[in-house]
């Protein structure tokens, strides 16, 4: 009995893990008002082709701690019964000193959890940072198969070295309600923030800003802890400012088709403005990604995440958050 049920629950792990019914997109705006820094949800069957929901309003939106939320991130719990959508305590709009973000901000990040992605609880705060810790930014999370829980990371400074440079931390979780020992999870030289690991098979893909080059950088393992290895030949976003990697696989068009892999990178443009930029990859392993042209966002989404999510999901959505009807003149 306790076989079939560790094979039940995988099974569901890897049904959540693919886009039977579409893709659900957690985003911000911008830093225009506080408004805007908030949780807005897109969805897409294709995940190629989005559209807004809540008529591109914001779906969640933070009281707790600075009430603003950046950087968010949904996963799935590894039974499948619930998700959870984690996200910065931040809030550039109501004070725009990022000296202060990056040495006296929240050292918490706003959690909700949900059963069916359109009933959320209510915004809580949890501290994962260190006490000397000057910000918490843009979490992510993946479930540990070695040690059976979630690795959450993200990155902070902290006032042991005068707050020098950003570093990658992280804490083990069950529940996201209480936290483990933080520990720094990746160190390199300069500036580290921003980073997104995908599970394929047996390995880890991670990408990570690393501030040298103000661009993403690519690894893989076998395993969460490491060791890593660069993948050098990595073509994404060489040579663009480029932050928010997201990695995906999105439908194949035909069955026996090799899979498609997405790669978002959130691309700082000539004239300032920031928006998300498609590559695609048949072999993540090769690290060798090209442009795609075949993407839609109804308008520039931020640093994100995106979830797979059922047909049923689907659905579900769409009728919590109906199109909005067109007034005719």
């Amino acid at each position: 009995m306790k076989f079939l049920v560790t094979l039940v629950a995988a099974f569901v792990c890897v049904c959540k893990s693919s886009a039977e019914g579409g893709f659900l997109f957690s985003t911000f705006r911008d830093e225009a008002t506080p408004v805007a820094e908030q949780i807005y949800f897109g969805i897409s069957e294709d995940g190629r082709h989005w559209e807004a929901l809540n008529g591109g309003n914001p779906v969640l939106v933070s009281d707790v701690g600075e009430k603003g939320v950046r950087d968010s991130f949904l996963l799935w719990s590894h039974d499948g019964k619930k998700a959870w959508l984690i996200a910065t305590d931040l809030c550039i709009n109501r004070n725009r000193d990022w000296g202060r973000a990056t040495h006296a901000g929240s050292r918490s990040l706003v959690v909700w959890e949900s059963g069916d992605l359109v009933h959320w609880t209510s915004a809580r705060l949890v501290k994962v940072a260190p006490d000397d810790a000057g910000c918490a930014w843009a979490p992510e999370a993946i479930y540990d198969e070695d040690s059976g829980d979630y690795l959450v990371y993200w990155a902070s400074t902290t006032g042991r070295d005068n707050f020098s440079k950003l570093r990658i931390w992280a804490a083990h979780t069950k529940d996201f309600q209480t936290f483990g020992e933080p520990f720094i999870y990746v160190e390199r030289p300069h500036h580290t923030i921003d980073i997104h690991i995908a599970h394929v098979g047996n390995t880890y893909y991670r990408f990570i800003k690393d501030d040298k080059d103000k661009c993403i950088t690519m690894e893989s393992s076998k395993k969460l802890m490491g060791p890593w290895q660069p993948i050098p030949q990595f073509t994404a976003g060489q040579g663009k400012q480029s932050e928010g990697p997201i990695c995906y696989q999105l439908p194949t068009a035909t069955k026996g088709q090799p899979p498609v892999w997405c790669l978002l990178l959130d691309d700082l443009q000539s004239n300032g403005a920031r928006f998300y930029v498609p590559y695609v990859s048949h072999d993540l392993n090769s690290g060798q990604f090209t442009p795609a042209t075949d993407f839609h966002f109804p308008y520039p989404f931020r640093h994100g995440s995106v979830l797979p999510i059922t047909t049923a999901e689907l659905a579900g959505l769409k009728s919590a958050y109906p199109t909005p009807k067109k007034i005719s003149h």
